[in-house]
């Protein structure tokens, strides 16, 4: 996910992009609203998220003027001003969410996947599909050059996870909370064999590969021909 941060706390912006490109995350960060404005304006993100009380122009300004320039990226709050005028305001100027500080960053990524899955949307054939690979939710099949792969039900719902988020690299902790549910041991070597598993099934007799391993990181689902 390609994110803009902005956000005039040094401190806070290191320590938050910090975390955000650890979960493999791209990120830009600035302190100033003109700035990040005009980054906003000029660059395409999955997401932006910004501080309210910034100089230049404040966070309410700078979601005001990328919605009037009809730019529809998703955008969260992050804010000490946590009064319910605030966030009322915040959502109606467009805001998809709104977090008061201080917060947990464990809430601030949960918060980041909630706001990614609204947006979202569902296909209207209710099939995935990333180059020649197909992965229909109704039916809850899997075609790749119109062959047939058959998949188990973990195998599936990762692949699916992955679809979701094409190109986008996803790392361990995120596929464990989506697919496995909190409670799993992500240090176990599950993970890596159900990855080896898909492989093989996805990638193997293909001459384009979609599964890459991006080493410390995690793994994502791209067609990078």
């Amino acid at each position: 996910m390609k994110i803009l941060y902005v956000e005039d706390d040094p401190t806070a912006r290191e320590y938050i992009q910090k975390g955000l490109r650890e979960q493999g995350n791209v990120v830009d960060a600035t302190g100033d609203g003109v700035a990040g404005l005009e980054q906003a304006l000029s660059n395409s993100y999955d997401l932006l998220i910004l501080d309210v009380m910034l100089p230049g122009l404040d966070g309410f300004d700078v979601l005001q003027r990328i919605r009037e320039a009809k730019v529809e990226t998703p955008v969260l709050f992050l804010s000490a001003r946590g009064e319910v005028a605030d966030r009322v305001r915040g959502l109606n100027l467009g805001a998809d969410d709104y977090l008061s500080k201080p917060f947990a960053f464990a809430e601030l990524l949960a918060r980041i996947q909630a706001v990614s899955r609204r947006r979202i949307p569902e296909p209207d054939d209710g099939i995935l599909r990333v180059a020649d690979l197909e992965l229909d939710l109704r039916r809850h099949t899997v075609r790749r050059e119109d062959r047939a792969i058959s998949l188990t039900s973990k195998e599936f719902a990762l692949l699916e996870y992955l679809m979701r988020s094409p190109g986008q690299v996803l790392s361990r902790t995120m596929i464990t909370e989506k697919v496995w549910g909190y409670s799993f041991d992500s240090y176990s070597n599950v993970i890596d064999v159900h990855i080896a598993h898909l492989r093989r099934k996805i990638d193997r007799d293909f001459s384009r590969k979609l599964l890459h391993t991006v080493k410390g990181v995690g793994y994502t689902l791209d067609d990078r021909n």
